[in-house]
């Protein structure tokens, strides 16, 4: 059933910090099953989106609304709840340094009371979605940076939300590793409909979610296929903020037809 409201919208939301303006009257909708990517240089406000959302921060004026629900006044007890449909994966996969990978990705569930032998499914359930169902008992200082980027996605997606928040998961990442990030992106984009905020500055990372989908072949096996004639992706939007304003809003094809000159050096 399609519901009526958006995953997650933001209503003339401004935001400052002393003489600082952060956000200025933002207004965006992410819709089910849809991936909204937000660029633009350091400062602009890409992460501060993010804590909007989970609550972290709160808005000088305006409406936050997840999952339909305006979370705008809620207080910290009440934001738990709202967490619990929300995956967040970090910059620099935020692993819990004492604890082996295993423990890492069940520790929400063991939070909740989750019975150990629930616990063990789940856990291994979502490794093997990121493929480090060998990594169990490795401690993160024994992971690269990029196995330690999909433990955290591996620890998001416990409690299988449909949003999920990304706030620059490839930075710091070898060309090889950053899209082997954003194919997981895109597998739960286009596989399991999840919505999402990527927070990115790397043009790499707009190539990849903007021009690729996957798809399950009839033996079960995931294929990555660009957009071209037969298909045009419309589950996947780009914002760019300047100054605390949105400058941009659209498909990647609109974006690169723009002459807006920071939006050029940007593309450049």
């Amino acid at each position: 059933m399609t519901k009526n409201f958006n995953a997650i919208e933001f209503q003339d939301v401004s935001l400052a910090f002393g003489d600082r303006v952060v956000l200025n009257r933002v207004s965006l909708q992410v819709r089910y099953g849809e991936s909204k990517i937000v660029m633009g240089g350091s400062g602009t406000g890409k992460s501060t989106l993010l804590r909007l959302v989970l609550g972290l921060l709160k808005p000088d004026s305006g409406r936050i609304l997840v999952d339909g629900e305006d979370v705008t006044d809620y207080n910290e007890e009440q934001m738990m709840t709202v967490r619990s449909k929300i995956g967040m994966v970090f910059q620099e996969g935020a692993l819990f340094d004492s604890l082996p990978v295993y423990d890492n990705v069940a520790y929400r569930l063991r939070e909740q009371k989750v019975p150990e032998s629930t616990i063990e499914s789940v856990v291994m359930r979502m490794l093997r979605f990121v493929d480090l169902e060998d990594a169990v008992e490795k401690m993160p200082n024994e992971l690269s940076g990029g196995m330690r980027r999909r433990v955290g996605i591996a620890r998001a997606l416990v409690g299988n939300p449909k949003i999920i928040l990304y706030d620059e998961p490839t930075a710091g990442l070898d060309p090889i590793t950053a899209r082997t990030i954003c194919e997981l992106a895109l597998k739960l984009r286009d596989l399991e409909e999840v919505s999402s905020i990527f927070v990115t500055h790397r043009l790499q990372d707009m190539e990849v979610l903007a021009n690729e989908y996957v798809i399950r072949d009839d033996a079960g096996n995931l294929i990555f296929e660009h957009e071209g004639d037969r298909l045009c992706l419309i589950n996947t939007k780009f914002i760019m903020l300047k100054d605390g304003d949105i400058i941009f809003s659209g498909t990647d094809e609109e974006m690169r037809l723009e002459d807006n000159p920071y939006i050029r050096k940007f593309l450049a």
